[in-house]
């Protein structure tokens, strides 16, 4: 089994000072075994603001745990130009990791990082070639028995927000074919600050069996119909409990749990705990 807190869209520059204490509190709390980041540490790729983030990160390291970080498209620079075509992740290669491909193999769970950010896209992610080939690479070295975890900024499905849907990343087509070569378990993104699980067969027919694991916006003032949150996961024998921790205004509680079970091609909602203690 692995425990893991995931957490998105902290958006340092246009965050919350308090939240962010609050998120600190309830991973020390928590005490998982790896802290992962989906992208967009910062707000708009400011030095200050990746030092803010920094601070963050060794905090959370101070206190023993792990932590694995993806880029997200805020950490590329918006309105230095040369910067963002030139030398668009130095600043996050400095501040937060200087691998773009992260990855973490815990008891119970192998987590690989790819990035989707690029310059030539202001908000959209993008996700190559060599990157799917890396992700096959990668799971095929993995411990079978493990769960295979994927962590991307960008989602690489099309999902439902609201009354409209987002749009998936370039190349998600053939993306799709990677994570179902690769026999990913569970895909983790953030981007559209909205909280929601979907199996990807009940989205397309062709990625596999793989849960889809949104976080919403865990410390940035920008948020859309949901306030501010974060999922804690833990993963056992294929199955998956998702808590969805959320801001009351004074902390975060646990709002939501969901059980899942991994059955052949398809994961399924078991019952949740607020109904199994009734």
């Amino acid at each position: 089994m692995a425990r893991l807190i995931h957490i998105s869209d902290l958006h340092f520059g246009a965050h919350d000072p308090a939240i962010v204490d609050a998120v600190e509190q309830q991973v020390n709390e928590t005490d998982p075994d790896l802290v992962v980041i989906s992208g967009d540490l910062t707000q708009r790729a400011k030095t200050e603001q990746f030092q803010q983030a920094c601070r963050f990160l060794e905090r959370l390291r101070d206190n023993g745990h792990d932590v694995l970080a993806v880029p997200g498209n805020h950490d590329v620079p918006l309105y230095d130009v040369l910067r963002r075509f030139l030398s668009p992740l130095t600043r996050y290669m400095r501040f937060v990791d200087d691998t773009l491909c992260p990855l973490y193999e815990l008891p119970g769970a192998t987590v690989l990082g790819i990035n989707t950010a690029r310059s030539f896209t202001f908000k959209d992610g993008r996700i190559s070639r060599e990157q799917m080939d890396f992700i096959r690479k990668t799971f095929e070295r993995a411990d079978p028995n493990a769960m295979r975890i994927l962590v991307t900024h960008h989602p690489l499905f099309a999902l439902p927000v609201g009354e409209e849907m987002t749009r998936a990343v370039g190349r998600s087509e053939l993306a799709l074919d990677a994570i179902g070569d690769a026999g990913v378990d569970m895909l983790l993104a953030g981007h559209n600050h909205h909280a929601s699980i979907h199996s990807t067969s009940d989205l397309v027919t062709r990625a596999g069996p793989a849960l889809v694991i949104q976080a919403g916006t865990a410390t940035s003032t920008r948020v859309r119909e949901q306030p501010q949150s974060f999922n804690g996961i833990e993963t056992g024998e294929s199955s998956a409990t998702v808590t969805v921790f959320a801001w009351t205004g004074k902390e975060f509680t646990a709002e939501d749990t969901q059980r899942f079970q991994q059955q052949g091609d398809h994961w399924r909602l078991a019952e949740r705990e607020d109904e199994a203690t009734h």
